[in-house]
């Protein structure tokens, strides 16, 4: 028999044994790659997430040790890219070799590693093109969307006046009006604002989101195999987002019984004629399955993203009346208070122009990007990067470039203008990432947000009860997502 004595120095014998091992092999492991924070056993390097904050973290570790190295999200290494110049490298120079989507285990678990942004290859690249040229014909990108995106303004603004100059937060609204624009391409569909079902899961998908952004989202994503199991707040991600997803569900449910092969409403029955051309092909990427996530990804990406940002550029304003006279003053020498926007008027509003680009760089929504891994072994900056190596663009660091933009902590749209007034690019503006895999839907949110702040500020002066000096504008949350704070705002009628 063994005594209590010798079983406990054999315990911890191979409990040091496992533990020499552990960090041994990631010392070989590391080898080859950038350099960058000694990781704990098992824990990675969350002992620094957790005393600094992730993105503050990040960013702090780029200053130690330079524009690339690697970090341990718990035991997955994975390779942080920061700055202009390197990310464009990656990105643009490199975009066939940075083009994979990376291990986000949170995400993983809600598109089961299906639909547009999670697949690779070949897969992925068929339906990006199918994605791009179907939501082009129904009308992104093209003057067409238009009518779409000024009929859903013209409601914000009913809306809006029927407010009286109350203060409200406009969020809930905000993202009404931005999954209109998805459900008018993806489903051929329009909600009411008083529509309660649909009011319910727009809000649970605000609410998973700020769980996503907050240290127990990052906690789910460094360790996925223990939080699974773990009672917390990240457990509501999955059930706060099913809701939408059963909507999805039973939207392609509805349109199978409903096709017609000679006139396709939208997005979702063009994928279904494109699976019925392909069933006979076994590897296809048109199935049910891959719909489903990508339309369900439309409406995250489409309505959350797109609404947070028109939120936190009205609080911008509020912050800023000077900058929102401004902007008053041009939309009425160019539009005028009767008359509705067009597209072609963006040419020849260089200030809302430059408003709309420094909204979208200093609020910083997508602070991290997404997640990319190498798609074959690549020699990067002297380092070797394996095939699937995970690649972490930290796009904030691209938006806050001191080499590309002067002062970029302060919230300044002259950065976007010339000495005449005049629009001015910035190759550094990078909110929707970059290259092959850069955000679809791109085009169309240029246009919505052009059309929402034009409308809303041709026909409201935005007020707080609060002094704007005392307003705070840093974000509430700050993981994947940079989520505005709590806010009220007055809509005044403009007289």
């Amino acid at each position: 028999m063994i005594d209590q004595h010798s079983l406990t120095v054999v315990l911890v014998g191979v409990v040091t044994f496992l533990l020499v091992l552990f960090y041994w092999k990631h010392v070989w492991e590391r080898r080859r790659l950038p350099p960058g924070p000694l990781p704990l056993p098992i824990l990675g390097n969350f002992h620094l997430i957790y005393s600094n904050g992730l993105m503050p973290c990040l960013t702090k570790l780029a200053g130690k040790f330079g524009p690339i190295y690697t970090f341990y999200f718990g035991s997955r290494p994975t390779v942080i890219l920061t700055g202009y110049q390197t990310i464009k490298e990656a990105l643009v120079e490199l975009g066939d070799v940075f083009v994979n989507r990376g291990r986000v285990p949170v995400f993983d678990e809600l598109y089961h590693k299906s639909g547009l942004a999670l697949i690779n290859d070949e897969s992925w690249s068929q339906l990006r093109q199918f994605s791009l040229t179907t939501l082009r014909d129904f009308g992104m990108g093209k003057k067409s969307l238009q009518e779409p995106l000024l009929e859903e303004a013209r409601h914000l603004v009913s809306h809006f006046k029927t407010l009286k100059g109350q203060p409200v937060d406009p969020s809930t609204i905000l993202m009404f009006a931005t999954s209109n624009i998805i459900a008018n391409l993806v489903l051929g569909t329009r909600y009411s604002y008083s529509d309660k079902t649909w009011r319910k899961i727009l809000q649970d998908c605000h609410e998973s989101f700020h769980i996503v952004s907050s240290i127990w989202g990052q906690m789910y994503d460094l360790f996925p195999g223990i939080m699974r199991y773990l009672p917390g707040p990240h457990q509501k991600i999955f059930t706060l987002l099913q809701p939408l997803k059963d909507a999805v569900k039973e939207s392609v449910k509805n349109h199978q019984k409903t096709l017609d092969p000679a006139c396709p409403r939208d997005y979702i029955d063009c994928f279904l004629l494109r699976m019925k051309q392909e069933e006979k092909n076994a590897k296809t990427a048109f199935n049910i399955r891959n719909l489903v996530s990508t339309v369900f990804d439309m409406f995250l990406g489409g309505s959350e993203s797109t609404s947070i940002t028109i939120s936190y550029g009205l609080l911008m304003l509020v912050k800023y009346p000077e900058i929102q006279d401004k902007v008053h003053e041009e939309i009425d020498q160019v539009i005028g208070r009767e008359k509705e926007p067009n597209a072609d008027d963006r040419n020849h509003m260089p200030c809302t122009n430059a408003l709309l680009h420094e909204i979208q760089r200093y609020c910083d929504i997508f602070p991290m990007g997404f997640m990319r891994a190498t798609s074959r072994d690549v020699i990067f900056h002297g380092y070797h990067l394996p095939k699937g190596t995970d690649v972490l663009t930290l796009l904030s660091t691209v938006l806050q470039d001191p080499s590309q933009y002067e002062k970029p902590e302060e919230f300044n749209i002259y950065r976007f203008l010339d000495e005449n007034g005049k629009f001015k690019k910035n190759n550094a503006f990078m909110p929707f990432s970059a290259g092959k895999r850069a955000c679809v839907a791109e085009s169309l949110v240029r246009l919505e947000l052009f059309f929402f702040f034009t409308i809303i500020l041709q026909n409201f002066t935005l007020k707080s009860s609060v002094d704007p000096k005392d307003l705070d504008i840093s974000p509430a949350e700050s993981g994947i997502e940079n989520l505005p704070p709590a806010h009220e705002i007055q809509f005044i009628p403009r007289t």
